[in-house]
């Protein structure tokens, strides 16, 4: 894989750990700006939000650009954003940052994942995909302990200090290794914005991006409340949270490796054989949550799954939307954030249900299951190698 695209990732990282390191900060941040957790609560919100509207929007908006010019103007302002973030004694404006570090980081990756796709040969956006996810998992594993660790120790603004310092070597990395020329697609006059975004009225990218937002819809409404389920029905310690987190990205960075050399020959199979497996690992996981083995096992196993699906489904949006050149990537990110948002809500409607903490692993074995059902009378569609033109 090309040098570039680990640059990439290295952005994703800390674009990845900025997006959940929340979790473990709030407490803080609700002390020292004097609001409640409740309200803090709502800059997570803030930024998936900013997410799901930032992709389509910012792409847009740098089209015409050259791929380094829009990466480096995204990771700058991620940067900005965090460090004033990091100074800020006035909720408002940490809210406010926290929009524009999602607008930001949603228009880094749409661009990035159109840009990785062109680093490679048309048959290998698959493995190009995961190395970029590459860096959200590793933001999972190690990036969103540490910054809890690191909040603990020295106060949440070093954590958000600590993440603006992690976009200074991307964005220098990107300026010496991203070609300053804009793309072969850009240079060759490609189709207008308009016909760009009629590509959302084909039918099988419609199809591929609901089945990658309820992929992912499952994977964030169990992980969101994947504590309670750790330290209330298995009975352990609030340290072994961090354990569970740690599982589950090491899990998903195993699953995008695997998938990333098979999403894009074997779609079929990746889909075939992890789609029934999702959906019954997310049932084991709510009848055996109070075995902390097999909790452990589960979340790894699932974690695995969740991404493998996942990603595969989002690199079949690259290829349905191989028409759009310069909006592809925003289209994959708006699928995988539309899940992200939702999914948490459905999960913790889930919990006012007679399951109670394990309502959302139950929604999320729901969700995967109707992915499932819909994807069934088009498998040809879905399964298809390098892209299909139209529904059976």
């Amino acid at each position: 894989m090309p040098f570039p695209l680990y640059l990439l990732a290295m952005a994703v990282f800390a674009m990845g750990t900025s997006e959940f390191m929340l979790a473990g900060l709030l407490p803080d941040i609700a002390s020292d700006l004097d609001v409640t957790v409740g309200t803090a609560g709502t800059l997570t919100s803030a930024f998936a939000v900013g997410m799901i509207v930032g992709a389509p929007l910012a792409a847009a908006l740098v089209r015409n650009w050259s791929k380094r010019s829009s990466l480096l103007g995204f990771v700058l302002t991620f940067m900005a954003a965090h460090a004033v973030g990091a100074v800020t004694t006035g909720f408002p404006v940490l809210f406010a940052t926290r929009v524009v570090a999602a607008l930001a980081n949603a228009g880094f990756l749409a661009v990035a994942l159109t840009a990785a796709a062109t680093l490679v040969p048309p048959d290998k956006k698959g493995r190009a995909l995961a190395v970029l996810l590459s860096g959200t998992m590793v933001a999972t594993i190690a990036g969103v302990p540490g910054g809890s660790v690191l909040g603990t120790l020295l106060g949440w603004r070093t954590t958000f200090w600590a993440v603006a310092a992690l976009c200074l070597p991307a964005a220098l990395g990107i300026l010496k290794a991203i070609p300053a020329g804009r793309v072969k697609e850009e240079g060759t006059g490609g189709p207008a914005l308009q016909a760009e975004l009629a590509q959302l009225t084909r039918p099988p990218l419609i199809l591929v991006m609901l089945l990658g937002a309820l992929v992912n819809a499952a994977t964030f409404g169990s992980f969101t409340f994947l504590a309670p389920v750790v330290t209330d029905t298995a009975g352990l310690g609030e340290l072994w949270i961090s354990v569970a987190l740690v599982l589950f990205g090491a899990g998903s960075f195993a699953g995008v490796t695997v998938a990333g050399r098979l999403s894009d020959r074997r779609p079929g199979l990746v889909i075939a054989v992890g789609g029934p497996l999702l959906v019954i690992g997310w049932s084991a996981l709510a009848v055996l949550a109070d075995e902390p083995v097999a909790l452990f096992v589960l979340v790894f196993v699932q974690g695995a799954l969740s991404f493998a699906l996942g990603s595969t489904l989002i690199t079949r949006v690259l290829y349905e939307a191989a028409q759009a050149p310069t909006m592809a990537g925003s289209y994959a990110t708006a699928a995988l954030n539309v899940g992200a948002a939702v999914g948490p809500l459905i999960a913790a409607t889930a919990l006012g249900t007679a399951a109670g903490i394990l309502g959302p692993l139950w929604a999320s074995g729901l969700l995967a299951a109707i992915a499932l059902l819909i994807a069934f009378p088009f498998r040809t569609v879905v399964a298809a190698d390098r892209g299909a033109e139209v529904l059976p």
